[in-house]
């Protein structure tokens, strides 16, 4: 367990199925944030101040990106605007504060004590990807309980979590006893409510949708959903995700929903939207079981609001 330092910084804290910050519990109503302008594809923090406001205006208390922010005022400015951070760490990643060649802990080490840190993330949903460890997974299972006990000896003062494909058994949950958190990256149509169910069951660890959502773009028409562009059918998923989310406070610790923007960059011709794109165990995306991958976000490239922005407000400035 990481015991909570009451300092001038509060710290935060995993405790039977909550994450605790200064003695209150603290529920994420978070958002999947990697921001990349149209025609590029790498990641850029500019439009950071009027993101936040768009994200202050819709309830949303953390972002959850997926490789260190080494921009420090992005931090500050994250830390300003009262929203925390989920930092995730690489396996491989060319030695940049990675798992692989360790220095991911020189980044835990630098921001330990900075207050926009919620938890530090190792992976994402690696589980589906044995071939990136010599094609044996339990290779990655090791990497990730040894690299949580070396933040643990860094940093007692913020949780270590792991965001995995689906949720994990429990043999993997044995393996890797020095995890706090575990973040689930979820894609069970517009119902995962029973994931909640499984998990009480499992583990009395903290929790929490690393990702769930859906994409803005009908492949197929199916369920009366048109095909094309079809913003209704992510109004409808997102709205029932989130009333499961909210309706299993007890057991869940909140979620990052999938995603903030639009990302042109990630199928095709960076400059245009495209349909397509690929992602593991995506069969459960609603409404055709089909990630498009350019379609997620709950505003456009242009930092204009989709409708399922509202929706995402309305769930999250409820309380």
């Amino acid at each position: 367990m990481i015991n909570c330092v009451q300092e001038s910084q509060e710290k935060p804290e995993a405790n039977n199925r909550a994450l605790i910050i200064d003695g209150e519990p603290y529920f994420i109503k978070g958002i999947c944030y990697h921001p990349v302008a149209k025609g590029e594809t790498k990641r850029d923090f500019s439009p950071l101040e009027g993101d936040l406001s768009l994200m202050k205006e819709a309830g949303i208390n953390t972002i959850r990106v997926y490789e260190p922010i080494q921009e420090e005022w992005v931090l500050d400015a994250l830390a300003e605007a009262g929203i925390k951070v989920i930092v995730g760490f690489g396996y491989n990643q060319n030695g940049e504060y990675d798992i692989l060649s360790g220095t991911f802990i020189d980044y835990v080490s630098m921001y330990k004590d900075h207050p926009a840190i919620l938890m530090w993330e190792l992976g994402n949903e690696y589980n589906y990807h044995p071939e990136w460890f010599d094609n044996d997974i339990n290779n990655w299972y090791t990497a990730l309980n040894e690299s949580a006990a070396k933040i643990h000896e860094v940093d007692q003062d913020h949780p270590v979590a792991t965001a995995h494909g689906e949720i994990p058994s429990e043999e993997i949950l044995a393996l890797v006893p020095n995890v706090d958190v575990w973040g689930m990256n979820v894609y069970r149509w517009d119902n995962p409510e029973e994931i909640y169910e499984e998990w009480k069951e499992r583990s009395d660890k903290p929790m929490y949708l690393a990702e769930a959502g859906a994409d803005s773009y009908m492949t197929i028409e199916n369920h009366g959903y048109a095909e094309g562009v079809n913003e209704q059918a992510q109004v409808d998923a997102v709205t029932n995700i989130l009333e499961d989310v909210l309706a299993n406070k007890e057991i869940g610790a909140g979620v990052t929903v999938f995603q903030f923007t639009d990302g042109l960059w990630k199928a095709g011709n960076p400059e245009t939207q495209d349909k397509g794109g690929w992602a593991p165990n995506s069969t459960g995306v609603p409404y055709d079981g089909t990630p498009n991958e350019e379609y997620w976000g709950i505003v456009d490239i242009d930092r204009n609001k989709k409708p399922v922005y509202d929706v995402v407000k309305e769930a999250f400035t409820r309380d």
